[in-house]
């Protein structure tokens, strides 16, 4: 199983998401572009990291947390987001650059800094192979390396 499509250009990716490309993401992945929705995923994509749901209630004062979480809900249900376990925040989210509603292709690692608690995505990184016992059937894969970034480090 091949977990991981490596992103061409990530930035040119987070500053294109004007309305138009957010709305034609959002149905690509099979959901209906609301207002809140597109609020939600151009905050996700404007980010340099992953966002805990505080986070994201923090940055968009428009939309309250149960309708954010919602909105987050649906956007996992449909391949559009990762979730992201293993910080102190509880889980976080970013968006999936899969183009595939029904399975994530852009799985990969994260690095969780145990200084400054951020969350750092890793897309350049393959996921390792896992063999699983005969029976299982893997969904997804989470993997979080928790340590000290270049910053804290003092590289």
């Amino acid at each position: 199983m091949k977990l991981f499509v490596p992103l061409q250009h990530e930035f040119v990716f987070r500053s294109m998401m004007n309305e138009a490309r957010t709305v034609e993401m959002l149905e690509e992945h099979g959901v209906k572009p609301t207002a809140n929705r597109i609020v939600v995923a151009k905050a996700l994509a404007a980010a340099d990291g992953p966002m805990s749901l505080a986070e994201l209630e923090r940055k968009i004062l428009t939309i309250d947390k149960s309708g954010i979480f919602r909105a987050l809900t649906l956007f996992r249900e449909h391949h559009l987001v990762h979730v992201i376990e293993g910080g102190t925040e509880g889980v976080k989210y970013e968006l999936c650059h899969s183009h595939d509603h029904e399975n994530d292709e852009d799985l990969h690692p994260h690095f969780y800094c145990e200084q400054c608690q951020k969350t750092y995505c890793l897309d350049h990184l393959e996921l390792p192979d896992v063999v699983l016992p005969e029976g299982f059937e893997p969904h997804s894969m989470n993997l979080i390396i928790k340590g000290r970034c270049p910053e804290c480090s003092g590289k």
